[in-house]
């Protein structure tokens, strides 16, 4: 994206060099300049009336360095570039990584946890701690609090509007939750530090929702409030929804804002919607950054065996939890078959790992480059890369048994058992295909066990003679794919404008060349659902996209969601640099 400004500054450079201005320039040379300056007037940017500037080359988006994974230029900020550097030196002082480390210490304090079982707003107590966390944000961020619209949605939910001076420009959302996860008292000996410390030991924050998802929410505070203490007001109306019970589902929170935003806005009124998700690891001896533009579906299958009680001395051949496992058994013998599709956001994820990856093997690379027009190859890629079960789980559809019960008393049958599995759906499938699956993998159990078998409220199977007992399927939620996210085309400009700025990012933190492309940039889905399943109407561009060091670990939840949380001070600071960024660049922005 930033390509043509790249242009425009060797341009001026080659006006202003001194050979420019020599009688002794060669001729050859002054044809070679004569040829650039009339490829780079094709090319540059176009100033408008209004001052805004298009970020994209005529005709391209992306460089030409790769055939199958192209990638953007880097993109700073051009008209508020003193502002960007201004801030960039303010993010590298001793006195703002204090700020910084102290505002997450305390967000990290407020246990804002979410049961499963919490009942609605306003009858049950156990919310009532989002308030604090209400009113610590307005202590900690009160240049945030002067200036923008707050409303409470819902009660807890937070809704922030920075009200932009062109309403013709779409507006951009910024979304991240402050609930977190319960720690299980039985592993509090099991943490470094408490978990709801906060504590600081030099290197990392500890403690739960340190990324998952309060560095994320602390991060789009403390960008907004440093723009603000710059004097910066932007052109492009920028809105932040923070939800309050996402790990519960999002129901209350996340589903009425998006409600209260859609009815507002309408749809499609958004440029942007970003969401916590991928973040940025090494990968085959580079570091990939993985925004996410897909998300899989998502259901939970209730399995529910019931049959006669009576006591355990005089016991049936098979008791309600013996049937049980054995269904269970099953499903876990027979997973669903996992394949690369061409058509997916992971195989161009593959596709660049192979263009990309300096360390990847000769034999994984020149699979994925055959595997393009060859399906031989690209079923040695299944092979090869599913060694791996990330990225089996990745492209295929998952299942993961995760809650069972059954039994009341050591000398009593069970009459009943029931178990809950969850299944992560494949881009490429439905969750009517998914459960379709279970049910013609259950049934012949089914008929084996003479039980009566019925589904979403119909008869499947009935036994011939009486029924020793009764198999229930049902589903408790479901949820389709996510509609994907332009990445490439015409439509991906806020795909390239977020890339450009991963890469922007990355350099200024690490004090790299401001041009220089030191991370690579691919479409990612993240392996967990988030909030955005409400925001779907809102924008074609749903990016699922957190700026943080995953360093070279497989997995971007390390610490989230289990013992001994956290995050280290300096990806806390990064996360501030690419917040303040993005508004930025999408501020400057009229690709969209």
């Amino acid at each position: 994206m930033a390509h043509s400004r790249t242009l425009v500054e060797k341009s001026h450079l080659l006006h202003t060099h001194p050979l420019s201005q020599s009688p002794l320039v060669p001729i050859y040379k002054l044809i070679a300049f004569v040829a650039f300056v009339i490829l780079s007037a094709t090319l540059l940017f176009t100033i408008h009336d209004n001052g805004r500037t298009s970020i994209f080359p005529s005709g391209s988006i992306h460089s030409l360095s790769s055939e199958f994974c192209p990638q953007t230029m880097v993109l700073v900020p051009r008209a508020n570039h003193k502002l960007w550097l201004n801030a960039g030196e303010e993010f590298n002082t001793m006195a703002f990584k204090a700020s910084a480390i102290h505002w997450l210490s305390g967000a990290i304090q407020i246990e804002t946890e979410t049961y499963d079982d919490m009942g609605p707003v306003g009858e049950d107590p156990r919310w009532e701690n989002r308030l604090q966390f209400h009113d610590y944000l307005e202590k900690t961020f009160p240049l945030v609090h002067t200036y923008l619209k707050l409303e409470k949605i819902n009660t807890y939910g937070l809704l922030y509007t920075w009200q932009g001076s062109d309403d013709s420009l779409k507006p951009s959302l910024l979304m991240a939750h402050f609930d977190v996860v319960p720690v299980n008292p039985d592993t509090l000996s099991d943490w470094a530090y408490p978990p709801y410390s906060g504590w600081f030991d030099g290197e990392l924050i500890w403690g739960r929702g340190s990324t998952d998802d309060k560095g994320a929410l602390i991060g789009i505070m403390g960008a907004m409030e440093v723009l603000l203490r710059h004097g910066f007001q932007p052109s492009r109306t920028l809105v932040a929804a923070f939800g309050f019970d996402e790990e519960g589902g999002g129901y209350y929170g996340a589903q009425e804002l998006a409600a209260t935003v859609l009815n507002r806005y309408g749809e499609d009124s958004f440029a942007f919607v970003i969401d916590e998700g991928g973040g940025f690891a090494e990968r085959f001896g580079t570091v990939f950054a993985t925004p996410g533009v897909a998300e899989k579906g998502y259901v939970n299958v209730e399995l529910s065996v019931s049959g006669p009680g009576g006591h355990s001395s005089i016991p049936p051949e098979h008791t309600t939890i013996g049937i049980l496992s054995a269904l269970l058994v099953e499903l876990e013998t027979h997973p669903f078959e996992a394949h690369i599709e061409r058509n997916t956001s992971s195989y161009h994820l593959f596709q660049c790992f192979a263009e990309h990856g300096t360390a990847i093997s000769p034999t994984l690379r020149d699979a994925i480059r055959l595997s393009a027009s060859s399906d031989e190859a690209l079923r040695e890629v299944e092979v090869l890369l599913f060694q791996d079960p990330w990225y089996k789980s990745l492209v295929g559809t998952t299942q993961a048994i995760d809650m069972v019960r059954g039994g009341v008393k050591s000398n009593a049958l069970p009459e009943q058992a029931w178990a809950v599995v969850n299944h992560r759906i494949a881009t490429t499938t439905s969750v009517n295909a998914t459960i379709e699956h279970d049910v013609a993998l259950l049934q012949p159990l089914a008929e084996q066990f003479e039980l009566e078998f019925s589904t979403l409220g119909k008869k499947i199977s009935i036994p011939g003679g009486t029924p020793k007992g009764n198999l229930q399927l049902t589903r408790s939620f479901g949820m389709e794919p996510a509609p994907v996210s332009p990445y490439k085309g015409d439509a991906s400009a806020p795909y390239q404008l977020l890339a450009g700025t991963i890469k922007a990012t990355y350099n200024a933190h690490r004090n790299m060349p401001g041009d220089s492309d030191n991370i690579v940039v691919g479409p990612g889905m993240p392996t967990g659902n988030t909030d955005t399943k409400y925001y779907w109407p809102l924008s074609r561009s749903i990016l699922r996209y957190k700026h943080l060091n995953g360093g070279s670990s497989n997995n971007y939840l390390t610490g989230a969601h289990t013992v001994n949380e956290s995050i280290s001070a300096d990806s806390l600071l990064e996360t501030f640099r690419f917040y303040t960024t993005l508004i930025l660049n999408a501020d400057e922005s009229e690709e969209f």
